[in-house]
């Protein structure tokens, strides 16, 4: 049997200022993967050679596959350099990597997960996309459309409220099982 190695990166931006805002709902979906691992919850433990927080488990730790999980120490809009050094560092292949955003185009609590497609206008996507510059899994978050006139770059960078809180933590949930029912 062949264990393959998948790569599953949160995007979002270093720092407690940005710990709680809309941009990082790839890191609670991270926080979410590393609380199921199996025997005790993993940790994340500094890569400097790729500028990236990483914890490396043994397959059937997490799923039947060897899975690096991740988050990037970088901000959001420059997130490609990081995941394609993780990506080469650790020998995966871009159909393998699994990059978890915020996604302005879904309501909150909705969850997408699809292999290439387009950006939908995120930069951290689009810095991915030309790193990578192959085909990778999307996990899209649905933190739903700013309110009233407000601009979408002031939105993800806005905490949730405590009630959004609770539907992140649902959704962070569901994107966890839909990633490791696509590990199979």
């Amino acid at each position: 049997m062949c264990v393959v190695t998948v790569l599953i990166v949160g995007l979002g931006n270093p720092g407690p200022q940005y710990e709680n805002t809309r941009h990082n709902a790839g890191v609670v979906v991270v926080n979410e993967l590393l609380e199921r691992a199996t025997p005790m919850p993993a940790t994340l433990s500094a890569h400097k050679r790729t500028n990236t927080e990483v914890a490396e488990l043994a397959a059937g730790r997490l799923a039947k596959d060897r899975v690096i999980v991740a988050r990037t120490r970088s901000f959001m809009n420059v997130s490609g350099g990081p995941v394609k050094a993780l990506a080469d560092y650790f020998g995966v292949k871009p159909e393998d990597v699994y990059v978890i955003h915020d996604e302005l185009d879904l309501d909150l609590g909705e969850v997408k997960i699809r292999l290439g497609g387009g950006d939908h206008g995120h930069n951290g996507l689009k810095s991915v996309t030309k790193a990578l510059n192959k085909p990778y899994n999307k996990v899209a978050v649905g933190i739903g459309r700013p309110p009233g006139r407000m601009a979408p770059a002031d939105y993800v960078l806005k905490p949730f409220s405590t009630k959004e809180q609770v539907d992140l933590a649902i959704a962070a949930a569901d994107a966890a099982d839909e990633i490791l029912r696509a590990l199979g």
